[in-house]
């Protein structure tokens, strides 16, 4: 019981330290997202740019798939236009991910001491590099915390027949990486998560790259919230989110053992092989349907009702 009070603890701090370091990185760009979006989202390739270069900076693809949402409701923007950011705002996320990475453990101490320092001036600027620093500071602490917890927490009766399922079953890691994410409210969360198991030993990589095709799909609940009663359009960017992730899920499922392969000859350490497995899925999927873009917009108009 206490490992799961741990794991719960971490994930909650984990989630916390996200939300402080894409809270600073918003303040630091102010309202000029919005008026990037609608000047960069003329085509379906300069929205997918626009997608990537957004997520990168909100760490986070379900806020930006909701601000097009909350656009398109406000009438800003148009359905159609926010296809290419929905494309972009997968690819952006994983930038995250290989930021994960790097090992910045022996760095937590100093990075959380220079965020709380940076709360004392008045000045916003500092005031939200202070929340991006105390974010680092967090999400690298609790991923530390995941790699000890990791190994103990398969004593645990219902984790240990959990793992073991989820170790030889496809399907189970994939519905429990859509579950929790749609539970947590982030996929990146949901894979730095994953990716912390990896190097412990405790999944393979099959697994985590399930778990991160799930949490993709799960991400898309945030959207879909966020749509409801905001119109149609809106609801359609919601829809195509969705349908973007699912169509990908469906192609690749099948062939996660080759994602493996080649992501594992990419790197030998197991965390940066599941990023690295993150990038050519979600740029694959992406770049698959950008050709098609205007026809995707067309299929979802047809699927949903305009």
């Amino acid at each position: 019981m206490l490992h799961i009070f741990i794991f719960v603890l971490l994930a909650s701090a984990f989630l916390l330290g996200m939300t402080w370091m894409r809270v600073g990185l918003f303040n630091l760009s102010g309202s000029r997202m919005e008026t990037w979006l609608q000047k960069f989202t003329r085509s379906p390739f300069m929205g997918m740019l626009a997608g990537i270069g957004m997520t990168a900076v909100l760490q986070s693809s379900s806020a930006v798939t909701v601000i097009a949402v909350g656009l398109v409701s406000a009438r800003i923007l148009t359905f159609p236009q926010t296809i290419g950011i929905i494309l972009g705002t997968n690819i952006g996320t994983t930038i995250t991910l290989e930021f994960f990475t790097f090992d910045l453990t022996r760095m937590v101490i100093p990075f959380i001491i220079v965020g709380i320092c940076l709360q004392f001036f008045k000045n916003t600027k500092f005031k939200s590099s202070g929340f991006i620093f105390l974010g680092i500071g967090i999400i690298f602490a609790s991923m530390n915390g995941f790699e000890q917890l990791a190994n103990s927490i398969e004593d645990v009766p219902f984790m240990q027949k959990l793992i073991y399922t989820m170790k030889d079953n496809i399907a189970i890691s994939f519905l429990t990486g859509t579950f929790l994410t749609a539970f947590i409210q982030s996929s990146t969360v949901m894979t730095g998560i994953a990716m912390t198991f990896l190097t412990s030993g405790t999944f393979t990589l099959d697994t985590g790259i399930a778990i991160m095709i799930g949490a993709n799909i799960g991400t898309c609940a945030t959207a879909l919230l966020a749509s409801i009663g905001a119109g149609n359009e809106a609801r359609l960017t919601a829809y195509a989110h969705t349908w973007l992730n699912l169509i990908g899920a469906i192609i690749f499922l099948p062939f996660i053992s080759i994602l493996s392969h080649t992501s594992s000859m990419l790197s030998d350490l197991p965390a940066t092989q599941l990023a690295h497995a993150s990038v050519l899925y979600n740029m694959a999927v992406s770049l698959l349907i950008l050709p098609f873009a205007r026809k995707f917009g067309q299929y979802i108009i047809w699927l949903h009702g305009k």
